[in-house]
């Protein structure tokens, strides 16, 4: 479905509000795109008139929706339109009966040292082998090691202070004696001193 901005005055006045309710509110940038994503989307959807749509049309949107996107897609659009019409436009908002898929768990693929081996060595540059070793030495998600800074390394303590993790948490974990080595190796590297390789 398409996400492009509408061109309606009406809309757009109504588009702008919200985006000013979604600042003020103290959403996180990543849920103030999805829920404007949404009422774009909507809006396309609705030829704009998305201020009074029946328990129906929204129950067939939805449904449609549903056939052409993942079930988290569909729970964002959900939300965003509900804080659209609850804050926008002042409504009362009537719960669209949906149905969550069963939950499945899966285990998360694990590479293995061969497969690491081959990793570091088909990577050229020096600081994509330390991103790679240090994000999987101490279990982290890429945005968290992208994020990483200096100050958020304790070798005191042994630990490493993760920032703005999942659900905009923070969280320490254990910082391994060769993911410290191989960091300060890396300092001593970018600060024009002399280097040897890191093992």
């Amino acid at each position: 479905m398409n996400t492009s901005m509408p061109h309606d005055p009406q809309f757009n006045k109504y588009y702008r509000k919200h985006q000013k309710f979604l600042k003020l509110c103290g959403l996180q940038p990543k849920t103030i795109e999805a829920y404007s994503r949404a009422i774009r989307r909507i809006g396309n959807y609705f030829d704009c008139r998305i201020d009074d749509l029946t328990s129906d049309q929204l129950l067939d949107y939805f449904n449609e929706l549903l056939d052409s996107h993942s079930w988290s897609a569909v729970k964002l659009d959900l939300y965003g339109l509900k804080f659209f019409y609850t804050k926008v436009l002042n409504k009362t908002w009537e719960d669209i009966p949906l149905i969550k898929p069963p939950k499945t768990s899966r285990i998360p693929d694990i590479l293995s040292i061969e497969q690491l081996n081959r990793l570091f060595a088909a990577t050229n540059r020096l600081s994509y082998k330390v991103f790679f070793f240090t994000a999987y030495s101490m279990g982290l998600r890429l945005g968290e090691g992208i994020r990483l800074t200096v100050g958020d390394i304790d070798p005191v303590n042994m630990r490493m202070h993760i920032r703005n993790a999942k659900g905009n948490k923070d969280r320490l974990v254990p910082l391994p004696e060769k993911s410290l080595r191989v960091l300060r190796a890396f300092w001593i590297v970018v600060n024009g001193q002399c280097y040897r390789a890191i093992p």
